[in-house]
């Protein structure tokens, strides 16, 4: 599915629902800028991040950069028509030229000044562009997990804009309650979340809800691994089919309480420790099946937008005897806050 066969976005308009006290404030932590492909060499794009634009460049030679957006000579907005020469970002007002290291190394007219543009820490692995955020500027505390195969990347992928935290999102996946109730999903707890840093880990057994034949039938095992609020991969194996398929949804930050949610999906041979060996009729299988697997996670998706949209944070929950993973999540959480304005 490319960027342009994407299902629509869905941008409900809801006024602000929180209440002094209620506030989040934006993760630390590593969060999705773009897929690796819509970064070719040599393009440039903007994104919203943190309630700040990022400008993200490719060099020629494949090197991906994310930099602050203004022009330190006259202030131009680097992404509204900068441009790539050979490694160089070249600002569209004066032609400016930026080195990889952000250091000005050229003009059209004469000696450089000395000047530099910001930058931002990223990684790319799977596929994807990230962009590390810590309020301080520290640098990062731990790397982005990738898959213990090699060579998976999406193949299917969707987004849009949430009026909710990343941190109301990620939840979700530990809120078991709500499966049955909103989802028609029932659900085994095969290994309860289990944090180690800042992952946390589960695996869960789930299937329709109803009825009892359909259910025991296509039962499924996943496998949850949370890096941080902002990346949620699920893992789910198919023996039968030969086949494992990966789910990713990534929270990023764009503004006070608004957070735009990817949703991207992969397939591979359950059995190659390389899915780029994989034969050309069997990664047109991968390919269907990873859209497939996608429209699944969208439809529910959708039916949590409305919830999503409209609730507010509850910083203190009254929370019942069967939401213990909930105060567990809530618990591990803290760690990407500032202490002073933790939830």
């Amino acid at each position: 599915m490319t960027m342009r066969d994407e299902l629509p976005t869905s941008r409900g308009r809801h006024a602000a629902v929180d209440e002094p006290g209620r506030h989040l404030p934006y993760p630390s932590g590593w969060f999705c800028l773009a897929r690796s492909r819509e970064l070719a060499p040599g393009s440039v794009l903007t994104r919203r991040f943190m309630d700040e634009d990022v400008v993200l460049y490719r060099t020629r030679d494949g090197r991906p950069r994310a930099v602050h957006p203004y022009c330190p000579h006259l202030g131009a907005h680097l992404g509204a028509g900068g441009t790539v020469h050979g490694q160089n970002l070249v600002c569209p007002f004066h032609r400016f030229a930026f080195a990889p290291d952000g250091t000005c190394v050229g003009t059209p007219d004469g000696p450089p000044p000395r000047a530099r543009l910001q930058h931002h820490t990223i990684s790319e692995h799977n596929g994807f562009l990230f962009a590390w955020y810590e309020p301080d500027g520290a640098p990062p505390g731990w790397e982005v997990p990738g898959t213990a195969q090699a060579g998976v990347v999406p193949t299917a992928a969707w987004s849009t804009e949430v009026h909710t935290y990343a941190q109301e999102i990620i939840e979700n996946a530990l809120d078991y309650r709500h499966l049955p109730v909103l989802h028609h999903v029932a659900m085994q707890e095969l290994d309860p979340p289990a944090t180690q840093g800042p992952l946390l880990r589960m695996r869960l057994r789930l299937g329709p809800d109803r009825p009892p034949a359909l259910k025991q039938k296509i039962q499924a095992d996943h496998t949850f691994l949370m890096a941080g609020l902002g990346y949620l991969r699920v893992e789910l194996p198919l023996p039968s089919l030969g086949l494992v398929s990966y789910l990713w949804a990534m929270h990023t930050p764009t503004g006070p309480r608004r957070t735009r949610m990817l949703v991207a999906a992969a397939c591979a041979d359950i059995h190659k420790q390389d899915a780029a060996e994989a034969s050309l009729p069997r990664r047109g299988l991968h390919r269907a099946f990873a859209r497939a697997m996608l429209r699944t996670a969208v439809g529910k998706v959708h039916q949590d937008l409305r919830i999503w949209n409209t609730k507010r944070y509850e910083p203190q929950p009254r929370l019942a005897a069967s939401d213990e993973a909930i105060g567990l999540f809530r618990h591990w959480a803290r760690q990407f806050y500032p202490a002073p304005s933790r939830p």
